[in-house]
């Protein structure tokens, strides 16, 4: 699939070349790149700044409380737009690396979705990224396939694969083997915009896509950015405005806080929240560090009944409800058996009313 894209801007510099990489760095994919970085990298900037000085102001005494400025919204009667047919089934989620094997059994499993993760699951090498983004094409053209030299089996994509959602590097993260102006340039805008310069088209006409995960955000301002990025994207590569949907992991402190005001920002592009456990356990204490009455203990005893994390879960639940999105439930890790023997509870959150009458997650 070839899409012109004169661009103004000069394509970024590669670092490094690797086997398959003219296949996913086309030049119009990287002008397409270089746009994406051009028109929103300083805002990124701008916006991990704001973190630091929020951070700043907790170190100090502040704790994270409700906006008082975005009282309207959270107070309004207001919803999302619909969620598509091909999301509207999420009882059961998968989550893996953008491995080969591994995305092709996760597609088989009969999960109703799967996370094609290039952030937590995946280890950030650029060889196992661009394999990644390279085995994105093949799953955009049926040709995912997988010949075991050691086993001799083979793994091949079934007739009834799982829904996929790509989740991208947080905004945090840059891509260091590729520069624009000689700066890198962001991890999320590379891993977003390659799947989406290759692939959107093709998931937009068969109505499984494009779908993404959108990790670690902080804040509604960060929001605000991903939906401008979406609407310039689908924009430019000839998708209509909403085609995209995206699902935000509510796995910080801060965004917590600002769950009504993240699905405002993206109300024509967001499918759900999710309940990021461990991550969230994680910001609670980057967080709090400085505020000795918010010490937690050993990790195996904050599980999720107690009042910090189930508080967080049951507004997740009610906020997506009343937003008509669906509310999309974390899991404990490890081995199933030892969570139950130390009494560890895993939970779903139920979808939204609205989506239930349309064959989705029940309440």
């Amino acid at each position: 699939m070839s899409l012109d894209c004169p661009s103004p801007t000069a394509p970024p510099l590669v670092l490094r070349r690797l086997p398959g990489q003219d296949l996913v760095l086309t030049p119009e994919a990287l002008s397409f790149l270089a746009e994406l970085q051009s028109r929103f990298g300083t805002r990124i900037h701008a916006l991990m700044l704001a973190r630091a000085r929020r951070q700043a102001r907790i170190d100090a005494g502040a704790l994270p409380d409700y906006l008082p400025e975005t009282k309207a919204i959270r107070q309004g009667i207001w919803e999302a737009a619909p969620v598509p047919e091909a999301l509207r089934d999420r009882r059961v989620e998968i989550t893996g690396p953008v491995e080969r094997k591994m995305m092709i059994n996760a597609l088989n499993s009969g999960a109703r979705v799967f996370m094609a993760d290039f952030e937590d699951a995946t280890a950030p090498s650029f060889a196992n990224i661009l394999a990644g983004h390279r085995n994105m094409l093949d799953y955009r053209d049926g040709t995912l396939e997988f010949d075991d030299p050691k086993t001799g089996k083979s793994y091949r994509v079934g007739a009834d694969p799982a829904v996929l959602i790509v989740r991208p590097r947080g905004l945090h993260m840059a891509e260091a083997n590729v520069l624009l102006a000689g700066q890198p340039i962001s991890a999320a805008l590379f891993d977003f915009g390659l799947t989406l310069w290759h692939c959107g088209r093709a998931l937009a006409a068969s109505g499984r896509g494009p779908f993404y995960y959108l990790p670690k955000l902080e804040s509604h301002h960060e929001a605000r950015l991903w939906n401008e990025v979406f609407v310039f994207a689908q924009d430019r590569v000839g998708l209509a405005r909403g085609t995209i949907k995206a699902t935000v992991l509510i796995e910080t402190l801060p965004a917590a806080f600002e769950m009504d005001e993240i699905i405002w920002e993206l109300r024509d592009h967001i499918a759900g929240l999710n309940c990021g456990r461990w991550d969230y356990i994680f910001s609670y204490i980057k967080t709090l560090r400085n505020h000795k009455a918010f010490t937690l203990p050993d990790r195996a005893e904050v599980t999720m009944d107690r009042a910090f994390l189930a508080s967080y879960a049951a507004r997740l639940v009610k906020v997506c409800h009343r937003r008509g999105i669906h509310a999309m439930g974390g899991h404990g890790g490890g081995d199933p058996g030892a969570r139950r023997r130390r009494g560890e509870r895993t939970r779903l959150c139920p979808g939204p009313r609205r989506q239930a009458a349309r064959g989705g997650d029940g309440p």
